[in-house]
């Protein structure tokens, strides 16, 4: 291939501009506004996270990225393909894994990707039917029925269905809900390892704390409407909150003044708390200023904000209310590979 025929990699995976779904009902009172102009750019190689609570509008997006859903206003380009204009390119370039397991229960594993790999034309010689199982780990249940399948193996094959064609882009909905420990581990080591080579992931998931260990950035959508999105620290930055605890290695009976105008309390005889904002004061001040005192210190632990917090401020939901219904979903193993390589 001549360098002038060498295509060119887009920018960003995704491209979402005003899009708006409006589910409509014979009384147009009635009628949902499930998307309400939402505008998000999803860089190419990056984790990206895509948060809010249940009917927030995550799954109506995510379903029209799959093509199960049709907007009703805005444009959508996948790995640079406009889903309306360029459809088979654009489905071509994505695979999605849903919450919901939609297996045939009397096709086997390797039928299954048989026939998702022969749905987007992949030629057999350039299959990785074989390749999907082992890093999934259902080689020994290949030729049974997925209805045997346990449902950790169920969720494998699903991921394992959405690589078939060995897609750019990686959507991930929900994948860890009741997933155990160590599942979750190797779910996001692989993640991270199927990063590395270019993948770019889209992550829903109503554990904070995994979006904010693993995603470069994150968008919170609440109410149809895309309520903040930016890259994770600066995120974390907006909340400007830090807890700082103080053990003592001898009980005090009375906070001064000083330490109080630090935002600090006495929890216990032996115990400082202090609540306060970066941007004000540092946590250097406060230590200097309880040695001033001649307090002696035992031990300190200084909390960092957390992106848990940004969330029940921008959406007024605490993480159990926003996951309570959607942790119980599925119970979930599961592991990702992209083009047949390293297995989990």
């Amino acid at each position: 291939m001549r360098a002038a025929e060498i295509p060119t990699l887009p920018d960003n995976a995704i491209e979402i501009k005003d899009l708006t779904k409006i589910y409509a009902a014979r009384d147009r009172e009635k009628a949902v506004k499930a998307l309400d102009q939402v505008n998000l750019t999803i860089p190419r190689g990056s984790i990206f996270g895509l948060l809010g609570p249940n009917g927030a509008g995550k799954s109506t997006t995510i379903n029209i990225l799959a093509g199960l859903t049709i907007e009703t206003a805005g444009t959508v380009k996948i790995w640079g393909f406009d889903l309306k204009q360029e459809m088979r390119m654009a489905r071509a370039s994505i695979g999605i894994v849903p919450q919901e397991v939609n297996l045939d229960a009397f096709f086997s594993p390797r039928e299954v990707l048989e026939f998702q790999a022969g749905l987007y034309g992949v030629p057999k010689q350039e299959r990785v039917t074989a390749e999907l199982l082992r890093a999934m780990r259902l080689e020994e249940k290949a030729d049974a029925y997925a209805r045997s399948l346990s449902g950790g193996m169920k969720r494998r094959l699903l991921i394992a269905k959405a690589l078939v064609h060995s897609p750019p882009v990686l959507v991930l909905d929900e994948p860890t809900a009741g997933v155990d420990v160590e599942l979750r581990q190797q779910l996001w080591s692989y993640v991270k390892q199927l990063n590395s080579e270019g993948v770019t992931i889209v992550l829903t998931t109503h554990y904070l704390e995994e979006a904010q260990e693993l995603c470069d950035q994150i968008a919170i959508i609440n109410n149809g409407q895309v309520v903040a999105c930016n890259d994770t620290p600066s995120l974390i930055s907006e909340i400007d909150q830090r807890k700082l605890l103080v053990n003592l290695s001898s009980p005090i009976e009375k906070l001064s003044s000083r330490l109080s105008g630090f935002g600090g309390k006495l929890e216990s005889p032996n115990q400082l708390v202090f609540n306060f904002s970066p941007s004000k004061f540092s946590a250097g001040e406060i230590i200097s200023q309880i040695v001033a005192e001649d307090l002696e210190i035992s031990d300190l632990i200084s909390e960092e904000s957390r992106l848990e917090d940004l969330f029940v401020r921008i959406t007024g939901l605490d993480t159990h209310q926003a996951g309570s219904a959607g942790e119980n979903d599925l119970k979930t193993g599961v592991a990702s590979i992209a083009r047949g390589k390293p297995t989990i």
